[in-house]
């Protein structure tokens, strides 16, 4: 179906304006299946992948500059998501003691084993969107994605 049809666009528009909209929809539809996945550890997308950075660091902290760095939603507010993290006990936070205004955040057993957890339904949901592609499609459609978010950071 396309992005037309989906979104019930009658009039004509530019190939540059369809190709945005088949982006925005994309992501729209990959968060959605996301959070469906998410939705019954209580943990929204951002916290999700707030952990998997954690997890990424090997039992080192990270402080705050380095999970902004690395989140996906650059606009997230790290410290209300930590801050979250912190509730649930799925992360620890300390002050560093080299330099007293630096926060460090590790990732504890209890967020190990959720993400443990998380793994095979997360696959399964990055299966099931690439499932109608080839290896070869997929590797384009890589390549085509990074060329067009490349030409956003210039």
């Amino acid at each position: 179906m396309t992005i037309e049809d989906k979104i019930d666009i009658t009039a004509s528009v530019s190939l540059a304006k369809k190709t945005v909209l088949n982006v925005i929809y994309s992501q729209n539809a990959i968060l959605d299946k996301l959070n469906e996945a998410l939705k019954p550890f209580d943990i929204s997308a951002e916290q999700f992948n707030v952990l998997r950075i954690l997890r990424g660091q090997k039992g080192c902290p990270a402080n705050m500059c380095v999970i902004q760095e690395r989140m996906i939603a650059k606009t997230s507010n790290t410290t209300r998501l930590v801050d979250k993290l912190l509730i649930k006990e799925l992360v620890t936070r300390n002050v560093c003691p080299e330099n007293r205004r630096k926060i460090e955040v590790l990732i504890t057993k209890k967020g190990l084993n959720l993400l443990t957890e998380l793994d095979p339904k997360i696959i399964e949901n990055e299966d099931y969107f690439c499932s109608n592609l080839t290896l070869e499609e997929l590797d384009q459609l890589n390549f085509l994605l990074e060329k067009f978010r490349n030409n956003i950071n210039k």
